[in-house]
């Protein structure tokens, strides 16, 4: 084989070998480019349209667009005490086009109250920053007359097998909060979850339910009636939004003091720099003025985080709420 061939076979192999290089070189910066040209994210939420999260979720649609330049979706998926939604996200692909607007019911309440709820919050969802913040109220039926929690107490008393509370679902904060409330007064309560708020609260305006442990926006909706009253809100301090009804605790029913959260979370594995990403398209389309305004509409206060302040909350809030549990004897159901 004469020089000039054996040069050229050379070169072609080096040639391959660099070109192959080159592939191996860039698959990693491709493979970690995110957002996805043209591929949607989806938002699942834990809860039905219309509901106030799924309202505080679509609200941002716009920004994060704009932010992101590609299409938002939002996937509802009520049901199960959250866990609908949860699975959903858990078993979905880690690649930032799937993100979780939930509660804290989700990340703290169900996992020590549902026995289908086999997930360590901790670990089975990527934090990425918190939403908003928000109280639970005790609301009653008017037409009863209640106008704080002792009269409530007074006419439990009057009324032996008569007080039952509707809450937004087993294993939910406002079914914790019954049982607390139930335990700390000495009334006896019959739990009535419900699957949707219109039912509950159209329970509660027509009679047919004495009170409910309630999400603050829907309850001041029902208030709005007429036809039912807020008397405490459940929470370490008074509601800026109800500035004239004092807490449970004010009332002198201890432990019912914990403010329940919302927060966006990915499924388990994603990588930083994607969480990265989505934290600061979030935090800038809460941080805009009429999103903070529609969050006041709905008795939310919008607070925003780093990924790890919210590993922190769900944390705190995972261990308060298992204490909660565990004082009121609440078995997984």
């Amino acid at each position: 084989m004469s020089a000039f061939n054996m040069l050229r076979r050379a070169a072609g192999r080096l040639g391959l070998l660099v070109a192959a290089t080159a592939l191996v070189a860039g698959a990693p910066a491709h493979a970690q480019e995110f957002p996805v040209k043209g591929k949607p994210i989806r938002i699942v939420v834990s809860f039905p349209p219309g509901a106030g999260p799924d309202a505080m979720a679509r609200v941002l649609i716009p920004k994060l667009q704009e932010q992101l330049g590609v299409p938002v979706v939002i996937d509802n998926r009520p049901g199960a005490g959250t866990l609908v939604s949860a699975n959903e996200v858990m078993k979905s692909a880690p690649d930032g086009h799937t993100i979780f607007f939930s509660a804290s019911s989700t990340m703290a309440q169900a996992p020590h109250t549902l026995k289908m709820a086999t997930y360590d919050p901790v670990t089975a969802f990527t934090p990425i920053t918190l939403g908003a913040k928000g109280p639970l109220v005790v609301i009653v039926n008017s037409a009863l007359g209640i106008n704080n929690i002792q009269e409530l107490i007074a006419w439990g008393k009057a009324n032996p097998g008569k007080l039952s509370y509707g809450s937004f679902g087993v294993g939910t904060s406002s079914h914790i909060f019954g049982q607390v409330f139930a335990r700390n007064t000495g009334l006896p309560m019959e739990h009535v979850p419900y699957k949707g708020g219109a039912e509950m609260s159209a329970d509660l305006t027509e009679g047919r339910l004495p009170m409910a442990f309630d999400a603050a926006p829907a309850a001041m909706t029902t208030a709005k009636t007429g036809k039912a009253r807020i008397i405490a809100v459940a929470a370490p301090q008074r509601s800026p939004f109800l500035p004239g009804v004092p807490t449970v605790v004010e009332q002198g029913v201890k432990d019912l003091d914990i403010t329940s959260f919302l927060g966006w979370f990915g499924p388990p594995g994603m990588k930083p720099e994607v969480v990265n990403k989505l934290n600061a398209a979030l935090r800038a389309a809460i941080s805009q003025p009429e999103v903070s305004a529609n969050y006041n509409v709905t008795a939310y206060t919008a607070e925003t985080s780093t990924p790890q302040e919210l590993a922190e909350e769900v944390k705190r809030s995972y261990a308060a709420w298992g204490a909660l549990v565990r004082t009121a004897g609440i078995e997984k159901q």
